[in-house]
C-alpha cells in the first residue's frame, strides 16, 4: 500500500503531496515515516539552485545510510540528508542555530531542472530521493521561487503523514 505526505510552506499557505519510495529507498522511507510531523525554519539553495529545506535535528534510531542517492535531483524529488556535525561550515550552522547539534537532517524538496549537489568546500554531496511530488507540484514551485525572492523569515516548512 503506497504511502503519502503533505509537505507545506506553512505561511504562504501552500501544500503538496509526495509519495514514499518504499521500493527503491525502504529504509529512509521508514526513519522519516516515523518521524513525522518534522517542520523548521525553511531555507533555500544558495548553490544548489531549485531547492527548499529545513534543517532537523537527527531522528532516526539508526540513521538509513546512503540508497537511491542522486547528485542531481529533478523537479519533485524529495530529499534527505544526514550531515555528521563536522561536515557543515561553523557560520552555516550558528546562523541556522544548529551549532549545538552533533548532525542535522537536511529535509529537501526540488521544485525546478538543472539542480546540482556540488558543495564547493567538500565537493559531491549525494542525497537519498525517498518520495517524489505527486499532486501540487506547480504551485508549490511558484512558492519556492517566492521564498528565493521574496525570502524565507518567519517561513516553515513541514512534512506531515497523509492518512487514507
Amino acid at each position: 500500500m503506497p504511502r503519502y505526505m503533505t509537505i507545506s510552506l506553512e505561511k504562504r499557505g501552500v501544500s503538496c503531496v509526495a509519495e514514499l519510495l518504499d521500493e527503491d529507498a525502504p529504509r529512509t522511507c521508514d526513519a522519516v515515516w516515523e518521524a513525522l510531523p518534522q517542520g523548521g525554519d525553511v531555507y533555500h539553495a544558495k548553490y544548489a539552485r531549485n531547492e527548499v529545506y529545513a534543517m532537523l535535528p537527527r531522528f532516526a534510531a539508526e540513521e538509513p545510510g546512503q540508497e537511491n542517492p542522486t547528485v542531481t535531483p529533478i523537479p519533485g524529488d524529495v530529499v534527505y540528508f544526514s550531515f555528521p556535525g563536522g561536515m557543515l561550515d561553523r557560520r552555516f550552522k550558528e546562523e541556522k542555530g544548529i551549532d549545538h547539534l552533533p548532525g542535522v537532517i537536511d529535509l529537501a524538496i526540488f521544485y525546478g531542472r538543472n539542480n546540482l549537489l556540488l558543495n564547493g568546500d567538500v565537493g559531491w554531496v549525494p542525497g537519498n530521493v525517498y518520495a517524489s511530488i505527486v499532486e501540487g507540484l506547480a504551485p508549490m514551485a511558484e512558492a519556492c521561487n517566492d521564498v528565493w525572492r521574496a525570502g524565507a523569515v518567519g517561513e516553515r516548512l513541514v512534512y506531515q503523514r497523509l492518512e487514507g
